[in-house]
């Protein structure tokens, strides 16, 4: 599936900034209809380190009021989380009615880090997504709305970035070496990541796939298909913020000839 994505797309400045401002005053009015509708809403990113999942989750929330979502920044399990099954941190984790939920990583690390690097036994991993399935189709049974990204950049854009963080210092402190040992097993994480959606994308949660080499084509993509997808959920279509002034100065321009 991989293999499909096209990492030529690219976006201009100004396109970027026009189409942010239209899809983040959307997303605003949806947020609304989420509270109103008491709708749960789940907002799962995956994808490669560095492939922009903050940036893009940025971007979603800048807009949105404070008091209707919360982002779960998921790192190794901690403390009890240890101790239990691994779907329990997030079962708890769950947002209630008329809330959103962002998870930057999320419980897919069992068939992806846990199965690379050997945290979880091939027995269970490969049980792991009958699982997921399971769990997602509970979800979505009980009213969630569940958007699941996968950001795909890649190997030589990754190197890229990677360079670019180590040689700007506010951005140094989010390359790790532990970023340089996964890179190291790039070809791993790509058969892992493979399966991953080949068994996961379901009619109930499939995974959206975004081409992210361009990180303004990236972050414009994630907001299109989040604002289709939660309009089509909760039956609302938010207005156009921007259709009356392009179509003002589409009327305005002079006609040649």
């Amino acid at each position: 599936m991989l293999e499909t994505v096209d990492l030529t797309h690219t976006l201009d400045r100004e396109s970027y900034v026009r189409e942010v401002t239209r899809r983040q005053i959307q997303l605003r009015e949806l947020g609304y209809q989420v509270y109103l509708q008491k709708r749960p809403v789940i907002i799962v990113f995956e994808g490669w380190d560095a492939a922009g999942k903050g940036g893009a989750i940025k971007r979603i929330t800048e807009k949105l009021d404070p008091r209707g979502y919360v982002v779960y920044p998921i790192s190794s399990p901690q403390g009890e989380d240890r101790t239990r099954h691994y779907l329990y941190r997030f079962w708890r984790r769950l947002p209630e009615r008329g809330q959103i939920a962002i998870f930057d990583r999320s419980w897919y690390g069992r068939v992806l880090v846990e199965r690379v690097e050997g945290f979880a036994s091939e027995a269970e991993w490969k049980r792991a997504y009958k699982e997921i399935n399971s769990f997602e189709r509970q979800l979505c049974d009980f009213g969630v709305i569940l958007v699941k990204f996968w950001i795909h950049i890649s190997r030589g854009e990754q190197l890229r970035r990677f360079d670019e963080r180590k040689a700007i210092g506010y951005k140094a402190w989010k390359l790790t070496e532990e970023d340089w040992r996964n890179r190291e097993k790039w070809a791993a994480y790509e058969e892992a990541v493979e399966q991953m959606l080949v068994k996961t994308s379901t009619t109930t949660a499939p995974w959206t796939l975004v081409e992210g080499n361009d990180k303004y084509w990236a972050r414009t993509r994630v907001l299109a298909k989040l604002v289709k997808i939660l309009s089509a959920q909760m039956k609302y279509e938010p207005a156009d913020p921007l259709r009356k002034a392009e179509e003002g100065k589409s009327r305005k321009r002079p006609s040649r000839g």
